[in-house]
């Protein structure tokens, strides 16, 4: 039995997502004229209340994308040291837009309205980067999944409003927040400039991001994303996985957050480990004590051919998602109950 908690990107499409994507109609979408692209834009564009989206290969290309469209080059973001667009999107942010980031040390991936207020650089110091864009991301990556309070955007979006900042949510687990929360899409759409929202994590697409934004914001999305190299032809075989996922793939991500709980409630009582972070939705945060060496544990999965991510400095990740079956599971919190007795 090959299990793989690494990502919830590692899924593969179910026999009725690959149905819908082989009866995709289909076209060139560098003219727009793919039709079940075409068909994915208007839907999340409606599904977030906003103007206009764009269908992107990448949820990191999105991101670069949105921040293309918001700054200049010589300004600065400000987001999370945990952010995705600063630690896991290769620089991106230098070598696309020529921008700085200013990072906030935040609790668990999320920043706090004040904070973002306290980072803002004077406009008229023209010695430091101008301040123009705030990037969120929803749920937090390295934070363990970790949901944003609504009531600290809303904050984050007045202070946004007060000085002239664009505010993007990395929304690439964003259903997993909506899930876990009982919020609603439009709520965000209200709330943000820009939002890149991830088809093949939790959703279990096998590729592509959608930008949704305004039209003041999106006019010129479709041009940054030809010079960032994501043109696209017949690209809606993979635009009809994602509207398969959005249709049928979105309630179920309430499975992914109970088993994530469960292994979180098995770990957080285990004689090996010395810390859990809260779940709140798929993805499980834990270290070891100095009594169980990270590799000895990593080599014991390994054995039992379970996969995990090690994301340095002790922290280690498990992540449940599409692929993971219940007797999978089982088997898992089996395996790890098992390791008490050899510490």
């Amino acid at each position: 039995m090959r299990i793989d908690l690494k990502s919830d990107t590692v899924t593969r499409p179910t026999p009725n997502m690959l149905e819908h994507m082989l009866n995709a109609r289909v076209g060139d979408d560098v003219y727009k004229e793919d039709y079940s692209v075409n068909e994915l834009e208007e839907k999340v564009a409606a599904l977030f209340g906003k103007d206009s989206a764009l269908f992107f290969p990448s949820g990191t290309m999105a991101n670069q994308a949105a921040i293309k469209l918001h700054t200049q080059p010589g300004e600065q973001l400000i987001c999370d040291k945990w952010a995705h667009v600063f630690n896991y999107e290769g620089g991106g942010v230098a070598f696309n837009s020529g921008v700085s980031c200013k990072l906030i040390d935040g609790n668990r991936g999320m920043i706090t309205a004040k904070q973002v207020e306290e980072s803002i650089n004077p406009p008229d110091f023209y010695h430091s980067p101008l301040s123009t864009l705030v990037c969120l991301e929803n749920t937090t990556n390295k934070g363990g999944g970790a949901c944003y309070d609504l009531d600290e955007i809303k904050k984050i979006r007045k202070v946004c409003d007060q000085h002239q900042l664009g505010l993007h949510l990395d929304g690439a687990r964003l259903f997993n927040a909506l899930i876990a929360t009982g919020q609603q899409p439009n709520e965000y759409g209200k709330l943000f400039d820009t939002i890149s929202i991830c088809l093949s994590k939790g959703l279990g697409a096998p590729m592509g991001s959608v930008l949704v934004g305004d039209e003041k914001w999106m006019k010129n999305a479709i041009r940054v994303r030809k010079v960032l190299g994501g043109g696209m032809r017949q690209v809606g075989y993979m635009a009809a996985a994602g509207t398969y996922a959005l249709d049928y793939h979105v309630a179920r991500l309430a499975e992914d957050h109970r088993r994530a709980k469960e292994l979180g409630a098995l770990l957080s009582k285990a004689n090996y480990v010395a810390k859990v972070e809260p779940v709140e939705t798929n993805i499980v945060i834990f270290y070891l004590k100095n009594s169980m060496p990270e590799q000895t544990f990593l080599q014991a999965m390994r054995e039992k051919e379970i996969g995990l991510s090690a994301m340095g400095q002790g922290k280690l990740r498990l992540v449940t998602h599409l692929d993971y079956t219940q007797e999978m599971h089982e088997f898992v919190l089996q395996e790890l109950e098992s390791l008490n007795t050899r510490v």
